[in-house]
This record gives structure tokens, C-alpha cells and sequence, in this order.
């Protein structure tokens, strides 16, 4: 990707989780930028192929972070840890109305989200259940597909402010919640003794 094309997505990536998308237009993201709309034109096409753009690098960048944290860890709980500090450290970030602003007004970039989740977060869950097992550290008789679904279903609720207003319902305090009794829930004895080191 040309280095000028990647500037002007990191820093589009920075005004749109901060402002949301809708309400950012091009001529305000252009000033944000202090760049003309004509560079940013010249690079991307409309609106929609930059916010696809930014989701596509996105996405690229959180599944490189997966990836390394999983060949890392030591164990699978310290795996799931380490992924969840990296999800807290980034959702805290993000302005709420970005999740409806894709959802409602950006479907192609919406659908590379849902697709990441269904596909490689999936299958990630999956994987790390499998080793947990194997380790000793998780419950044997969990069903690795089911807690994967699970756990997808409850990252999509974690955005969905009509159960749980934002601001009185924070993305960060949420995903802490929910990832303490998956985890929980999870994990055999032995693997309640690395979990409170872990943690």
C-alpha cells in the first residue's frame, strides 16, 4: 500500500473512533487531517471505500495480534488474557456510535466485521478451548463449538447499546465482565490456580 494511502487511513481510523463515522464528512476529515479533500480523493474514491478500507486494515491488524498472542503464550488461559488486554486497550477507545454507523450506513464494511467475527474469531476460540483441554487447564467436557459461538454472541451484545446504555455501560467494563465468567466457567481447578496468577 502507497506509505501517503496508509498515513491518510490511520489517521482517518483516529477521527472516525473518536467522532463516529456519519457525522464526520469528508470536508471535516479533510480539515481534521489538515489535508486537502483532493489528496484524500486521490487515494480513496468516496467515503464508503475509505471506511472499508480502514475496517479491512483493521481487521488485518487485530487477527497479527491474535496470531502472535497465541504463539506467545505459554498457556491457553495466558493466550485469552493477553487477547483480551489488547480487545480492552482498543474498545475503550472507540465512540459508541460506530458500531450503529456501520451497521446502518456502511454494510460492506459491517460485513467484514461480522465476517472476521464468524470466521477466524470463531475459530480462535475454538482452537484455544482445544489446547486448554489438552493442557489440563480447562473443564474436558466443554464443547469447544458451542463456547466459540458463545463467545462471538456476546462480543456483538457487548456493542449493542439498547441493552446496555452507554455511557452507564462502558465496552471496556463489559468485555472485562463477560471474559471473567467465560473464563471462569471454564477453567478446572488446576486452571483456576494459573487464572489467579494470570490475573
Amino acid at each position: 500500500m502507497n506509505e501517503k494511502a496508509l498515513e491518510i487511513l490511520e489517521r482517518a481510523t483516529q477521527v472516525y473512533m473518536q467522532y463516529g463515522v456519519k457525522s464526520v464528512t469528508m470536508d471535516d476529515l479533510a480539515k481534521e487531517l489538515s489535508i486537502s479533500k483532493k489528496t484524500i480523493y486521490k487515494y480513496y474514491s468516496d467515503k464508503p471505500e475509505l471506511v472499508k478500507a480502514i475496517i479491512e486494515l483493521k481487521v488485518e491488524m487485530d487477527q497479527a495480534v491474535c496470531i502472535n498472542s497465541a504463539q506467545q503464550s505459554n498457556n491457553a488461559i495466558e493466550e485469552m488474557i493477553s487477547i483480551s488486554k489488547f480487545v480492552i486497550d482498543t474498545i475503550g477507545s472507540i465512540n459508541p456510535t460506530v458500531f450503529y454507523d456501520l451497521q446502518k450506513f456502511y454494510p460492506e464494511a459491517w460485513k467484514i466485521i461480522q465476517t472476521h467475527k464468524w470466521t477466524f474469531v470463531l475459530n480462535m476460540i475454538t482452537i484455544n478451548i482445544e489446547r486448554g483441554i489438552k493442557e489440563g487447564l480447562y473443564r474436558e467436557n466443554l464443547n469447544a463449538k458451542i463456547i466459540g459461538k458463545q463467545y462471538v454472541v456476546s462480543n456483538d451484545m457487548i456493542t449493542n447499546t439498547k441493552i446496555f446504555p452507554w455511557p452507564e455501560f462502558k465496552f471496556e467494563e463489559l468485555f472485562k465482565e463477560i471474559m471473567r465468567f467465560q473464563l471462569n466457567g471454564m477453567v478446572n481447578s488446576e486452571g483456576r490456580k494459573h487464572l489467579k496468577e494470570a490475573i
